[in-house]
């Protein structure tokens, strides 16, 4: 989470700048699009949790990421009303506890769902270039082991803020962030979320399907051509989605430090930018079921199974119609893209 106070405090080299209507556009901008976020993270990552646990014994290394990747964008999602509420009423309102919960918990969501998708990008590469190769290894224990190992990946690098924010008093209002003489860490942070966050997991995305493309062409399916189109909207996906972001976050990291002049209208539209891109940044976690789940063709039917189970008035026929269409339209992509697994 960016902390904006930053654009309207003094840090010693000029005087403080605050823009009334940059500050309105906050309050009304990020409250509606974080609570937007939350409600369609909520309902597609809980649906995915739902179907995955009903069908728990038929799991696989699949179904275990696709599980923890539901679980990463939860606990991402969860900290979106909190946040939604700082940028309404302009301070953090939750004590000095919450703030390094919501903070550290915050952290900790956006990178185990980043670690995961690598994971399931690598995954796929294997399953599809050396089936023959790793079968054999991609048992249920061998997936709860790496699963073990993403989450503590994944807290290990969000420690920071667990352990460094806190609830401190700037201006007469109460801020959720590193306090100054820790500044450090804010470096720390940026490092990592374009580091682990971005570079390294688009890399892996690029050189995976880079190779998983050509071995899809090859084979003699009439589907292949949405095959090609759905890998490249997962890459172009998140990478729309994350790079202008953590671009942005590096330009005013670049402005504190002196490299670009301080100019008021440039403060104002980097603020901007910076917030409209992180709404944008934070909406993949809304995506991901769509991308990683409803495409599997046994993911859609057990879904569809299960809203008429809770749905009141979905029409059994028009459920079983869209299950079949749906069934025919993904069998290809769930067998080559998820190794039929889903």
């Amino acid at each position: 989470m960016y902390d904006y106070s930053t654009f309207f405090t003094d840090d010693g080299n000029y005087s403080p700048i605050i823009y009334s209507d940059v500050m309105h556009f906050i309050k009304v901008f990020l409250a509606t699009l974080y609570s937007l976020v939350f409600i369609l993270g909520f309902i597609g990552n809980g649906l995915v949790v739902c179907v995955l646990v009903k069908h728990r014994n038929q799991s696989n290394l699949t179904d275990i990421c696709l599980f923890n990747l539901a679980l990463s964008d939860l606990l991402f999602v969860f900290t979106l009303p909190f946040y939604s509420h700082y940028a309404r009423v302009g301070q953090w309102t939750f004590g000095d506890f919450m703030c390094r919960l919501v903070s550290g918990s915050h952290q900790t969501g956006f990178f185990s769902s980043i670690f995961f998708m690598v994971v399931m990008t690598l995954d796929r590469y294997m399953i599809i270039l050396h089936a023959h190769r790793v079968a054999r290894y991609r048992t249920k224990r061998a997936a709860i082991i790496l699963t073990v190992l993403v989450w503590m990946l994944s807290l290990f690098v969000s420690l920071p803020d667990f352990i460094f924010t806190q609830e401190t008093e700037e201006s007469q209002k109460f801020v959720c962030d590193y306090p100054k003489e820790t500044k450090v860490w804010e470096h720390y942070n940026l490092f990592t979320a374009n580091v682990l966050g971005l570079v390294i997991p688009l890399l892996v995305m690029v050189g995976c399907y880079s190779r998983i493309i050509p071995t899809l062409v090859s084979m003699r399916t009439s589907k292949k051509h949405r095959i090609v189109k759905l890998i490249i909207c997962i890459v172009v996906a998140f990478f729309l989605l994350w790079a202008p972001y953590n671009i942005s976050r590096f330009l005013k990291f670049l402005q504190e430090r002196g490299k670009i002049p301080h100019d008021e209208t440039w403060e104002k539209n980097l603020m901007k930018s910076i917030i409209v891109t992180q709404a944008l940044a934070y909406a993949h976690c809304c995506l991901n079921p769509i991308i990683y789940a409803f495409v599997g063709e046994k993911f859609m039917r057990r879904a569809l199974q299960l809203l008429k189970k809770f749905v009141p008035g979905y029409s059994r026929d028009v459920a079983d119609r869209r299950s079949t269409v749906m069934s025919r339209s993904t069998e290809v992509t769930s067998t080559y893209i998820y190794g039929g697994q889903l």
